[in-house]
């Protein structure tokens, strides 16, 4: 009897595999960090074999730790980092250069040269995409240019989902699904579809890329030597933040989840019909489902939890990111300090890809408390940057917002982000919302989940608590920060 669903989660920081019951109760996870190396200022790149690796590693504990067997698994689902991309070798399975991670901005000058040539204005109407180092075609043309190649007859090319399927199947699969696919500058998000066009404007051959397919639908099966003996459906691949969209039940047109990861991510449902911003926001598939398709309207920070984890482990000011919450209440403010963490520029809305991070109003009197305080409100101003634009690409206020991702369980920062939005904050008592919803599209795939099944869950609910005059200066206080940074 099948009892359970496979989430595979593959971040930025992190993968982890969670298993997941029939009442969408999860049982157990898995998880191992991944190491990220920084070449150069900017840059970010991973080992993909360590990330296929630490993927069979999770599995195996999975089933250490819940005691089930992989004979009770119903269908696995991937969630995955997006736009980070992995071109290998198809005949001897290894990577051709590390996988160049999405925070990356080694492609500046590739995406300069792009620029130069008056092309925006036609990716943005094909992808709904800004032309930014962020994207993967870009990394693809670095690839092929830094290992100076011409035949790509050999080559593949993935985002990290492509490449765990790819290698769960021995090989034998190699698709990605539409959400992944649109956040590469190649997909045609009206046709959903490759588009040839952005191919011959990137130079990227047809051959080296993956067959686009529904996010939830079984595309093959892991390899029985990866599963214990067992043969089990892959039936979902899905981007993390489209995957927390699904998770956190934003099914209606309208409806917005927040998102704080290694970034933050900012997605409201569009319904069946592309939107495209004209205050710098990113059309994007949310999700398709045999005939149903939905888009999202998103909005990208760069740098949002990472913040946190460079506090930790760049500067020792905690152990724990755990313990911030207590250190950001130990002070009634931040004493003056604005951090605008720009460590590998600035995402949506500014999209500069040459400022770095700064940090303005440094006293005598700052100590490390303010600056924890400061790093936490500068994820919320961030996100408010996102929800005023928002606004006014839709004509129309947002209401409330749905919070997930590990910074979430801070619940200073959650009151922060609803006093400085004035606006009511919810947090949905299941914490794993990514893994969730790729759970959800698994479960769906093999019947295993119906989608009558999918609501919402307990809710936490902070309301705002501070006057509007007061949130108005703080927050003017927070444009001058980004202004003064963006100048340096």
């Amino acid at each position: 009897m099948k009892k359970y669903i496979i989430s595979i989660d593959q971040g930025t920081t992190s993968t982890r595999a969670i298993l997941f019951d029939q009442q969408q109760n999860i049982v157990a996870v898995s998880q191992e960090e991944i190491h990220n190396s920084f070449p150069q200022p900017g840059w970010v790149e991973q080992d993909a074999n360590e990330i296929w690796l630490s993927t069979l590693s999770c599995l195996s504990s999975l089933f250490l730790k819940s005691g089930a067997q992989p004979d009770e698994v119903a269908s696995i689902g991937i969630t995955n980092q997006r736009e980070t991309t992995v071109v290998w070798n198809k005949k001897t399975g290894m990577p051709i250069h590390n996988a160049i991670v999405w925070q990356s901005r080694q492609t500046a000058a590739i995406v300069e040269r792009y620029k130069k040539m008056g092309v925006e204005p036609l990716i943005k109407e094909k992808t709904g995409l800004v032309l930014d180092p962020y994207f993967s075609a870009t990394k693809i043309r670095w690839v092929l240019e830094e290992k100076n190649i011409h035949n790509t007859e050999d080559l593949l090319f993935g985002t990290i989902d492509t490449w765990l399927v790819w290698k769960m199947t021995n090989g034998k699969v190699h698709v990605t699904d539409v959400t992944n696919a649109s956040r590469t500058l190649l997909l045609n998000i009206h046709t959903l579809d490759w588009d040839k066009e952005l191919l011959e404007l990137f130079d990227i051959p047809l051959n080296m890329l993956p067959q686009v397919v529904d996010t939830s639908g079984i595309v093959g099966y892991i390899d029985p030597v990866h599963f214990f003996n067992t043969s089990c459906p892959i039936g979902a691949m899905v981007g993390d933040q489209q995957s927390a969209l699904f998770g956190q039940s934003c099914f209606h047109k309208g409806e917005v989840k927040n998102t704080y990861g290694t970034g933050g991510f900012l997605l409201m449902n569009t319904g069946d019909t592309p939107i495209h911003s004209q205050k710098g926001l990113l059309s994007t598939v949310a999700w398709k489902i045999q005939d149903e398709v939905c888009y999202a309207l998103e909005g990208s920070i760069f740098v949002s939890g990472s913040l946190i984890q460079w506090l930790r482990d760049g500067l020792k000011f905690f152990k724990s990111a755990k313990e911030t919450e207590d250190i950001a209440t130990s002070v009634d403010s931040c004493n003056g300090v604005m951090i605008v963490p720009a460590f590998t520029g600035l995402g949506a809305p500014y999209w500069n890809d040459e400022c770095r991070g700064a940090i303005f109003g440094l006293t005598r009197g700052t100590d490390i408390r303010h600056l924890v305080r400061a790093s936490l409100e500068s994820m919320a101003y961030q996100s408010k940057d996102l929800i005023l634009v928002m606004e006014e690409d839709l004509h129309q206020k947002i209401t409330h917002l749905k919070v997930d991702g590990g910074a979430s369980a801070n619940c200073f920062l959650n009151q922060f982000q609803s006093d400085i939005l004035e606006i009511p904050v919810y947090k949905s008592v299941m914490t794993e919302t990514t893994a969730l919803g790729a759970a959800r599209l698994a479960g769906l795939a093999c019947g295993f989940y119906k989608r009558e099944d999918f609501k919402d869950g307990k809710l936490d609910e902070f309301l705002p608590q501070r006057d509007h005059e007061s949130i108005e200066k703080l927050y003017e206080k927070w444009k001058k920060a980004i202004q003064a940074t963006q100048m340096y």
